[in-house]
Parts: structure tokens; C-alpha cells; sequence
């Protein structure tokens, strides 16, 4: 029975095909399967793809055979195998989808942040480097002291991997809303420097859990607890490692002069924040007096004061 081109498949019969269903493949003209008519006969008349081949002349075409009682009716499609190829088992359908395979990129996990231990001094401290060695470094200072660009270049500089953190930087990242301290120390201006206090150690934090050394910068004051010292060891760590810069006062005003923008503070106030600063001495820390020094110079003695701090931490 030939079937036009466009009209419904014919459902499948005995002995034409696997019991699973119909597939062109394997009733292509060029490979009748089990049961048709040998390639002896008469070609199919142009335009057939029906899913048998024709009668030889003078046979009688095939009559569909009945469904055997209770037998549910053959499936039209079946993707769990392939029809048989002729005179061969049958051949498995390919397997479905290969998921994509994960990126190079993905994610990578990475140690916890916790607080940050004092560094163990060495066995000989002569052969102390504080450039090799994985640190967290508290620069503090008056605004013009410097700390800024010496914390940078000492970071740019170190044999080790090596961020630098600014206080301001961060505090700075609020855009609308900025408490500016200029405009008056509130609460506002206060929660705002305690909330980028937290993220500076934070950062550091996770940082020195990675293998990689840190240096922030602060303007501490000696005289005033909410932004002291002790907020630094509770969100860094007691392996922080403080040091301070404290040029003259003229240095400063020269310094400061030199600024723009919310940077820029009025001589009075750089006076007065340098007398305040002056209550570092005495408290046992490492005081740095880089009036007469670059910066390459005050980042090469810095080295030094790390040296000595790694071989006996100071206690704060």
C-alpha cells in the first residue's frame, strides 16, 4: 500500500521494523527491512517515502495485522531504542545531552577570615625580613604625616603580596549621606567611623587568612578611646602591629597645604590634632619621626622599626 507524501505514518506491523515503533531509518527505500519485498522488484514510483515498499505486480498488498487480544497498541515512538539495522541486533539510541561542563572560573573557596595572630619572632633576629614576612600593619599618624603614601609605597615595594587599607578610602565610600568629621564630630560621624573601622578589619582579616600582608592607616588618637587602639585589636587582631609617624608640626602644615578637597583641614585643626598626637610618647609604641625623610626613606626605616617589633611585639 503506497502512502502520499504529507498523509499520517501507517501504524506498524508485524515483521516490518522493531516492535517499538517507526523510524525512516530503517525502512529507507535503499534498505527494506525484515519482511519487505527483496531488491528484485519494481523500483517505488517517484515522490515515495512511504513506510513500505510497493507490491510486486500481481501480489496482493499486505493486510494489517490484528492486535492480539489484551495487547495494548504499539507505541508511534519509542527513544529509548533504535530500530534494527537489517540483519544486525538492535543498536542502542546515543545518550542524551552532555551537560556543559563546569567553567575554569567557577567558584573557588577560600579560608576564612579569622583574627589576626602575632607574628612569631624568629630564632636568629638577624636574619629577621620583615619584607618576606606575612603582616598586618597599623600606620598611624596626624593628618600630613604622611601615612597615606608611605603605606602605599611600602605595600608596592614588599617581596610578599601586600594590600593597603585606608580608613578614609573606606569611610569615603559612602556617597550620599557622607558624615564629613570637618562638619563637626556627631554621632552620625562617629557611627559612620566605627562602621568603616569594622570593614577595614574586616578586609584585613581575610586578607591575612589568604597569604597576603596588609597595611591600614588611621589617624588614632592617644587621648580618646572610642577611636583608639582598642577598636583596631578587636577587629584585626592582637598580631596587629602599630606604629606611628610624627613629623614636626611644620611639616604637617606644609603637607596639608598642599591638599584639596575634604582632605584639606584648617591649620588650627592640624595643630590641634598634632598636639594630640604628641601623647603617643611614652605609650610604648614605635614613634617615627619623618620630618627630614621621603618616602622611599620612611618606608625603608619602617622596615627596620617591623624588624625589631617582630622580635619583641610591643605591648599594647
Amino acid at each position: 500500500m503506497q502512502h502520499a507524501v504529507g498523509s499520517p505514518l501507517p501504524p506498524h506491523q508485524p515483521g516490518h521494523g522493531p516492535a517499538t515503533g517507526w523510524s525512516p531509518a530503517a525502512h529507507h527505500p535503499s534498505a527494506p527491512p525484515q519482511g519487505a519485498a527483496p531488491h528484485g522488484g519494481p523500483p517505488p514510483p517517484p515522490g515515495f517515502t512511504g513506510g513500505h515498499a510497493p507490491q510486486p505486480p500481481g501480489q496482493a498488498p499486505h493486510a494489517q495485522a490484528p492486535q492480539a487480544p489484551g495487547q495494548a497498541p504499539h507505541a508511534p515512538h519509542a527513544p529509548s531504542q533504535a530500530p534494527h539495522a537489517p540483519g544486525g541486533p538492535p543498536v542502542p539510541h546515543p545518550p542524551g545531552p552532555v551537560p556543559p561542563a563546569p567553567e575554569a572560573t567557577g567558584h573557588v573557596r577560600l579560608p576564612p577570615g579569622g583574627p589576626v595572630a602575632m607574628p612569631s619572632p624568629p630564632q636568629d633576629t638577624a636574619q629577621a625580613d620583615p619584607g618576606a614576612t606575612t603582616l598586618a600593619v597599623l600606620l598611624i599618624g596626624p593628618a600630613g604625616a604622611g601615612k597615606t603614601s608611605v603605606a602605599k609605597y611600602w605595600a608596592e615595594h614588599r617581596h610578599v603580596p601586600t594590600a593597603h587599607i585606608s580608613l578614609d578610602d573606606v569611610r569615603e565610600w559612602v556617597r550620599s549621606g557622607f558624615a564629613d568629621p570637618q562638619s563637626g564630630w556627631n554621632d552620625h560621624s562617629e557611627a559612620q567611623y566605627r562602621l568603616a573601622r569594622r570593614t577595614c578589619g574586616f578586609a584585613a582579616r581575610n586578607f591575612l587568612a589568604n597569604g597576603i600582608s596588609c597595611i591600614l592607616d588611621d589617624a588614632v588618637f592617644p587621648d580618646r578611646p572610642v577611636v583608639g587602639l582598642g577598636g583596631w585589636k578587636r577587629h584585626v587582631g592582637p598580631g596587629l602591629l602599630p606604629v606611628v609617624l610624627l613629623p614636626g608640626l611644620e611639616i604637617v602644615l606644609e603637607r596639608n597645604a598642599r591638599r584639596s578637597g575634604n582632605r584639606r583641614l584648617t591649620d588650627e585643626e592640624v595643630a590641634r590634632i598634632h598636639g594630640r598626637m604628641a601623647g603617643w610618647y611614652g605609650s610604648g609604641l614605635p614613634i617615627i619621626d619623618n620630618s627630614q625623610l621621603d618616602v622611599p626613606g620612611t618606608a625603608r626605616l619602617l622596615d627596620d622599626v617591623l624588624t625589631r617589633a617582630i622580635a619583641s611585639p610591643p605591648q599594647w
